[in-house]
Formats: structure tokens, sequence, C-alpha cells
């Protein structure tokens, strides 16, 4: 009997090892009640080993001491090795995320105002077109067009007080000739716009170029040749002081607007001029050879004849 009591002793140790690995056992082998059932009818200890399930099995010696009731109880479980420690879950610190200074905050000493562009006013006229025309002369020598065939200066003419003007490019052979802006055939479309387009007899509108020398072949002007004579256009501008400036081809527009953009697309609209009203449109000589742009010529002429309509 005593036999079998250490035999259960020990039994309940292994369990408890095995519970301590993990290993999961059936609720039959801590049956107190049946055991005992077992003892009361006879059961021998191999029987008993025999019904044991194999995860017992397989962790209880195979030879067990013969003296049972000298070993104190207990002592079974003391001798097996300790999990303590062992099978406790591995702590992993987290990792330490990187941290990155902040730059410091730009300190501010003072305010700075943001710079608006520069507008240029029409200055007050301080003289007029005859003194200009004076201080350019009739045989001006300030670049090289003067060695380069024209015959004569051609000065802006019309009138002096007018609401409209028109700026072209340079004159041609025709106007070298006569010393008139748009004279010849490119001038004859350009009267045709004015008085039958815009109903004003030509008399009335200013009309200039931005160079007053023909360039060689009818060229466009170079920008050294403009720098040198474009003032004298501007100060005549100061003088007359036109409600809208039409400027014919992109040479003109570019000058006049200090601009690249190509005259297709400025064309269509208002620009301004130092507070005048600009609106490009196609040279009279470009609608000679395309005059399918002669429709888009007279939109243009309707928004500067509707802007001169209001008072």
């Amino acid at each position: 009997m005593e036999d079998s009591t250490q035999l259960i002793a020990d039994v309940r140790e292994q369990m408890l090892y095995l519970q301590e690995l993990g290993v999961e056992l059936t609720s039959a082998v801590f049956e107190a009640e049946t055991r005992n059932e077992r003892r009361e009818a006879g059961v021998t200890r191999q029987e008993t080993r025999a019904e044991m399930p194999e995860q017992v099995m397989s962790v209880i010696p195979k030879s067990t001491p013969t003296l049972l009731s000298e070993r104190p109880a207990g002592s079974l479980r003391e001798s097996m090795p300790s999990l303590k420690g062992r099978l406790e879950p591995r702590r992993i610190a987290p990792p330490v995320a990187e941290v990155v200074p902040l730059p410091p905050e730009p300190q501010i000493t003072e305010t700075v105002k943001a710079e608006t562009p520069q507008i240029i006013e029409m200055p007050e006229p301080t003289e007029t077109i005859e003194q200009i025309r004076a201080e350019i002369g009739h045989d001006c020598t300030r670049c090289k067009l003067s060695t380069l065939g024209r015959k004569q200066v051609v000065n802006s003419v019309g009138n002096f007080d007018a609401e409209l003007m028109f700026v072209g490019e340079a004159p041609g052979a025709d106007e070298d000739e006569k010393g008139e802006p748009f004279v010849g055939r490119a001038g004859q479309l350009l009267t045709d716009i004015i008085e039958k387009g815009l109903g004003i007899p030509r008399k009335d509108v200013f009309i200039g170029n931005i160079n007053r020398c023909r360039p060689p072949g009818n060229r466009a002007p170079e920008q050294d040749e403009s720098i040198v004579c474009k003032p004298f256009l501007q100060r005549e501008i100061a003088v007359v002081r036109p409600r809208v400036i039409v400027v014919l081809g992109a040479t003109a527009a570019q000058n006049l607007l200090e601009t690249k953009v190509p005259i297709g697309k400025l064309r269509g609209h208002f620009h301004d001029y130092r507070g005048t009203k600009v609106m490009p449109t196609f040279h009279p000589a470009y609608l000679l050879r395309d005059p399918h742009k002669k429709r888009e010529v007279w939109e243009d002429m309707k928004m500067v004849r509707d802007l001169l309509a209001k008072n």
C-alpha cells in the first residue's frame, strides 16, 4: 500500500514537471478517486503504469528504486532540474527610434516688406513735338542705319493731341522716299482700317515708328538700333498722351512693351504702357501676305473702338 502511495506521489511530481514544460495532460491522471478504486480492487502497479498516457510514461524512469518507501515524498521532484528562469519569455527591448533634432527656429529681428513691382508712370510733358524733331535733326547719325543706305529720317505725323496712336517698326522703301510713315501699300491698308473700320479720319490719329530710318532690305531693326531711337518715340507719347496705342507687328509690340511674347499671344487683349492701354495686332504688311488674318485684326479694332467710345 505504501508503494502505491509513493507511486502516486511520484506520478504527481512528474505531472507537475510536465506542466511546467507546457505539456497538456488529461484530467484522468489526477482522478484520485479512480486510483483509489483500483487500489481497493487489487490493481497492480504494473497495470496502473500500463494504463497511463504515453506522455506520462515517456518521462517516468523505466527502472524505479525497489524501496520506494525509503524515499521521502516530493524527493523526486526536487531531484529534477529546475526550470525557473528557463521558460520565461525573452524580453526584447523595443527599438529606439532615432531622434533627429529639429533645426532652430530663425530669429526674426525685423519685419521684411515684400518688394512691389516698380510702376513707371507717364512723365509730364516738358517739350513739344517740334522740339523733339529738332533734337533728332534731319541727318541723324546716332546708329549704324545712317550708313546703311537710308535716304532720310522719317518722323511721326498726325494730330499732336490724338486719342489714338499707331506705332510700327520702321519705314519701308516708300516711306524712306517720301519722308512719311505708312504711305505704301501697307500704309493704304492701315488708312482703310482707320477710316473705314474705326470711322476716324487719318489726320486725327498720330502715327509713328520705333525706328525712324529704313533698315536695309526692309529687315527688322536690330536691338542696338532700337535702343538709340525708341526714347524719341516714348517722349512723343508723353507729349501726345493718347488714350489707346495700337502697336503693329511683333517688333513694335515687343519693343514698346519690353517683352518677347509672340504677337499671336499678345493680340486680342489690352496691355499697359505707363498707364496707357495698348492693343497689339498684326502689321498691315503681314495682312497683305495673309489676308485671312484681317478678321483677327478687325476683332482687335472693335475692342479699340469700344474703349474709345467710353467717356
